[in-house]
C-alpha cells in the first residue's frame, strides 16, 4: 500500500492539470500560459519575474519565453523594478481580467468535480497531510544540500 503513494502523488496532479488543460484548450491556452496567468493573478500584480518563476516551480529563464508570449497577446506587461533596474516586475493588463475569470471558473469547477465525495473535513485532512509530506520533503532537501 505505502509503495503506491509516491505513484499516486505524481499521477493525481498530472490528471488534475490534464482535466483543466482539456477544458481550457478552446481558449487557446497552453498549460504553461494559464498556470502563469493564474499564479500571477493569485499572487497579485507586480511580482518580480524570479518570484513568479519560483511560485510556478520553473527556472526564471524558462519563464521568459512564456512571458514574451503573454506580453505579445496583451495579457501582461513587464516593467523595471524601481529599486533594482535589472529586475522586471510582471503586471496583468485589463485585457487579462475576462480570461482570468473564465480560467477561475474552469479551475473551480474542476476542483469541485475532482473532490466529489469528499467532505470538508476530508479535504482539510488531505491538505494537512500533503503539507506534512511537503514539509518533510523540504527538510530532506535542506539537510542533503548541507552535506
Amino acid at each position: 500500500m505505502h509503495q503506491n503513494i509516491g505513484l499516486q502523488l505524481t499521477r493525481v496532479p498530472r490528471l488534475w492539470r490534464a482535466v483543466i488543460d482539456q477544458r481550457l484548450a478552446p481558449l487557446g491556452l497552453t498549460q504553461t500560459r494559464w498556470v502563469t496567468l493564474y499564479t500571477l493573478w493569485r499572487l497579485g500584480d507586480g511580482q518580480p519575474q524570479c518570484d513568479l518563476a519560483r511560485a510556478i516551480g520553473v527556472e526564471a529563464p524558462s519563464l521568459v519565453r512564456t512571458l514574451d508570449q503573454l506580453s505579445e497577446q496583451g495579457l501582461i506587461a513587464r516593467q523595471p523594478c524601481d529599486q533594482d533596474r535589472r529586475t522586471k516586475r510582471v503586471y496583468l493588463t485589463p485585457e487579462a481580467t475576462p480570461l482570468l475569470e473564465r480560467i477561475d471558473a474552469v479551475v473551480t469547477q474542476a476542483r469541485t468535480e475532482m473532490l466529489a465525495g469528499l467532505s470538508d473535513e476530508d479535504v482539510e485532512q488531505l491538505a494537512g497531510l500533503l503539507s506534512r509530506i511537503e514539509d518533510n520533503g523540504l527538510a530532506i532537501q535542506a539537510r542533503e544540500a548541507g552535506d
